[in-house]
């Protein structure tokens, strides 16, 4: 596991393949040209922080997080956005090995916590999850404003 923060083009290449593979996997057409623009700026600009598990040379899963600032507390946490394992390397424990990547990177850098969302029945993943430390989160609810076609989830 690795953090490629200062990505080489072909790591965002390399990231884009397996980025659109994750975007297909959930109902998107597949442009492996857009995934890696969208991968280049966010990651370039600091948006995102990239997570990458390797198979020799090859990109077998990832975890894409954001550090979000606590207002309240006057710090911040860490947000998992995105978190894909090919299917032939998925039950290995590449998902378990990218979370404990991303909470050590968290916890050096201070955050306050880790949170991450997926859907409810999304069994296989909240059962890494819990097994991973993370608890369901109760007391809020998540609410979303479309903005048009290019805000939809």
């Amino acid at each position: 596991m690795r953090d490629i923060t200062t990505p080489t083009p072909d790591e965002i290449e390399a990231l884009a393949e397996i980025f659109d593979r994750y975007r297909f996997h959930y109902g998107e057409a597949s442009d492996v040209s857009r995934s890696r623009d969208w991968l280049e700026q966010n990651i370039n600009a600091r948006r995102l922080r990239a997570f990458v598990a390797e198979d020799g040379r090859s990109f077998v899963g990832f975890a894409m997080t954001m550090e979000v600032p606590a207002s309240l507390r006057l710090a911040h946490f860490w947000q998992i956005r995105d978190l894909f394992v090919l299917s032939r390397h998925r039950r290995l424990g590449v998902g378990r090995a990218l979370l404990a990547a991303v909470r050590a990177a968290a916890t050096a850098s201070g955050a306050l916590r880790l949170v991450l969302q997926t859907e409810e029945d999304n069994e296989a993943a909240l059962r890494l999850y819990a097994d991973s430390g993370y608890t369901l989160n109760k007391g809020y609810a998540s609410l979303m404003l479309t903005l048009g076609e290019a805000g939809e989830l």
